[in-house]
């Protein structure tokens, strides 16, 4: 099997020899921990929920972009910096998938790659999970 990064014009691609926002392997795919952040700008704000919806919007993104849905995701890593805010996460989860719900873990930590950002998502999936 051949590994394929794949990009969409709706996500900003990282500094060159970093890593892949998105990689496809046989039937699978790969999403890097994303964030809300746009160039210098972080979408949503301070709410942990408009970030969410940011997070969530550029998955779905990457998964249409590698010729999938977002019901094909079958596992979600969700990092949070203040967990007594998880169902601001979680409502927007709901927005992005329906049927059976992927698997999913949440994790607070004390913080993530800028201290602006509030949440991070990864998600892994197989074409043709969500039916």
């Amino acid at each position: 099997m051949i590994k394929k990064r794949i990009t969409s014009p709706h996500v900003g691609e990282p500094p060159e020899k970093t890593w892949s926002n998105c990689l496809v392997v046989g039937n699978q795919f790969f999403i890097s921990g994303m964030t809300a952040r746009d160039g210098t700008t972080v979408l949503g704000g301070d709410s942990m929920y408009g970030q969410a919806q940011a997070v969530f919007t550029k998955i779905r993104h990457l998964i249409e972009a590698a010729g999938g849905k977002p019901n094909d995701v079958v596992k979600v890593l969700i990092f949070v910096t203040d967990i007594k805010r998880r169902e601001e996460v979680w409502k927007a989860r709901a927005e992005l998938f329906s049927g059976d719900f992927p698997a999913s873990t949440l994790v607070e930590c004390s913080a993530l790659a800028a201290p602006e950002l509030l949440v991070e998502v990864e998600a892994v999936g197989f074409f043709g999970a969500g039916g």
